[in-house]
């Protein structure tokens, strides 16, 4: 799981438009004398669509007790909106390698010009 460090002005964005849906906490960046903190979405929901996705899971035979029943892998990851609702950024549950926001978010932030991000449709 990759962990965000943003920009301020990308976080008051956040906290504007999700204030349920992340947590800011302040970054010390050596070197850099704007401000940074790191993101984290606070809501991780149960909401990959399996049949649309192509998922792997854990299996006894890979000998990883622990992980049995657990994604092992998620590609084309697609989500059940359904069970999204009004949440703006989130983590899929199972699967946190990924962190989703809702396309009001991603078209506010391509309108500031944020860069280090990529969209790909979920």
């Amino acid at each position: 799981m990759s962990i965000p460090v943003v920009h301020v002005k990308v976080a008051s964005l956040l906290s504007e438009l999700a204030p349920g849906d992340v947590q800011l906490i302040p970054a010390d960046i050596e070197g850099q004398p704007d401000q940074y903190l790191v993101l984290v979405a606070t809501r991780p929901i149960r909401c990959i669509d399996e049949k649309a996705s192509e998922v792997s899971f854990w299996t006894p035979e890979q000998g990883v007790p622990e992980k049995i029943g657990q994604y092992m892998g998620v590609d084309r990851l697609r989500i059940d909106k359904t069970k999204v609702g009004n949440t703006q950024v989130f983590r899929p549950e199972g699967w946190e390698v990924v962190l989703i926001i809702s396309e009001e978010i991603k078209d506010a932030l391509e309108r500031m010009g944020a860069s280090g991000t990529r969209f790909e449709e979920v």
